[in-house]
């Protein structure tokens, strides 16, 4: 990875330490989640203090890309370090097994269960907005097995809860390697008909992207789940699960077209599933503007 990206980007991974976690963990085994989102509203102010950088990536997103005006997007910034929170405090939840507090909404679940039942694999396209490692812990299905691309570095007691879940929804998570190892067992996952879940917005372990227009700007997305797709000839399926309300989450399941595909050449089709996902993900992030948890400068 360049220089340039390195500074760029957000390392990703969960905040506090393992004794904190813990105790969050202890808490939601007695108390009911609700009792974390109190306290995280007095804690985001110093939150934000004292990541002053986090803060300012995300107060630009709301003054150029949104057109907010200042006093807005101060308070805007504020709710989105908010949610961010809260679907942090909704994994721990459900570590604790509190599943059942939450409630889903699918829309568009008839693409999804297609897909399931072709013999072919597919993909899906995920990002960092609202809290789609959600949809592992909530959502069940047996047809075919979800390989999921993860961040590797996450603390033990997170990655052993994390592991631990969602092999009960037939999910098996595949940590990103220095090596590139983990790629092999994405390549094996789409020969064998199963599913590849790979984030999209933000790079891990590759510099290759490809530049979009994105929320009236230029900004670089990885290719890597789209040259998967290209060169299995596998269809894409883009998959947001965004926090509706204190215990209700809405996923949308949006199929990624482009206009003819099988005539295209592979970096072609690479670059228009690319921008298919920019489109998508534009269409979200306008619906729910506060959702959005890249916290660095996304855009060029």
């Amino acid at each position: 990875m360049s220089k340039s990206l390195k500074t760029k980007e957000w390392t990703g991974i969960t905040g506090g330490s393992t004794f904190g976690q813990k105790a969050l963990l202890f808490l939601f085994h007695f108390h009911n989640v609700a009792v974390g989102y109190a306290l995280l509203a007095s804690v985001v102010p110093f939150y934000m203090l004292f990541s002053r950088k986090g803060y300012l990536s995300i107060y630009r997103y709301f003054r150029r890309r949104h057109g907010y005006g200042i006093i807005k997007s101060f308070f805007k910034t504020y709710q989105n370090h908010f949610v961010f929170g809260q679907c942090m405090l909704d994994r721990f939840a459900v570590y604790a097994g509190r599943r059942n507090f939450f409630k889903v909404e699918i829309i568009g679940n008839e693409h999804f269960l297609r897909l399931l039942d072709d013999d072919k694999g597919f993909v899906v396209a995920s990002s960092h907005t609202g809290n789609f490692e959600l949809s592992g812990y909530l959502l069940h299905q047996n047809k075919k097995r979800i390989y999921g691309m993860v961040f590797g570095d996450e603390a033990k007691e997170l990655m052993t809860k994390r592991i631990s879940v969602l092999g009960l929804n037939n999910v098996f998570t595949v940590p990103v390697t220095n090596d590139m190892s983990h790629i092999f067992t994405l390549n094996e996952a789409l020969q064998n008909g199963d599913i590849v879940s790979m984030p999209c917005d933000r790079n891990f372990g590759s510099a290759k992207s490809i530049e979009c227009d994105f929320l009236n700007g230029k900004a670089d997305f990885p290719q890597g789940a789209f040259a998967l797709a290209a060169m299995f000839n596998v269809p894409v399926i883009a998959i947001f699960v965004m926090k509706a309300s204190l215990a209700k989450y809405r996923v949308y399941v949006c199929p990624l077209s482009v206009e003819n595909y099988e005539h295209l050449k592979k970096q072609e089709k690479i670059s228009r599933l690319a921008q298919a996902f920019a489109w998508e993900l534009e269409n979200m992030v306008k619906k729910y503007p506060e959702q959005w948890f890249n916290f660095y400068d996304f855009w060029k």
